[in-house]
């Protein structure tokens, strides 16, 4: 279990850079995961953290199930049985400019 003090206060998250199963890194959809039923989608969010005494780094989360992703090209609905999506209990990014917010 880690614990990361937050920086600042959270804001919603719509899409995230990342590196994904096509390979480079690349705009995806973002949603938290939640265990209602087999799973559904909830907010996912990320907050400033300090990392280590490296400065500050960025926290993605979401639901108690983490967080899921697919391609910006997709039009599926999120789904636990596609082979497009996957998911991350949260992930640690070191740029905010990767991060895009949700617009509220």
């Amino acid at each position: 279990m880690r614990t990361y003090e937050a920086l600042g206060r959270p804001s919603r998250v719509s899409q995230v850079k990342i590196a994904g199963p096509r390979g480079p890194e690349e705009l995806h959809w973002v949603t938290g995961w939640q265990s209602d039923g087999d799973g559904t989608p909830c907010p996912a969010y990320y907050v400033p953290v300090s990392d280590s005494g490296e400065g500050a780094a960025y926290l993605l989360y979401g639901g108690d199930w983490g967080v899921r992703f697919r391609p910006l090209d997709g039009d599926e609905e999120w789904r636990l049985e596609s082979p497009e999506q996957w998911g991350e209990p949260y992930l640690l990014l070191g740029d905010v400019a990767d991060i895009v917010v949700a617009e509220q």
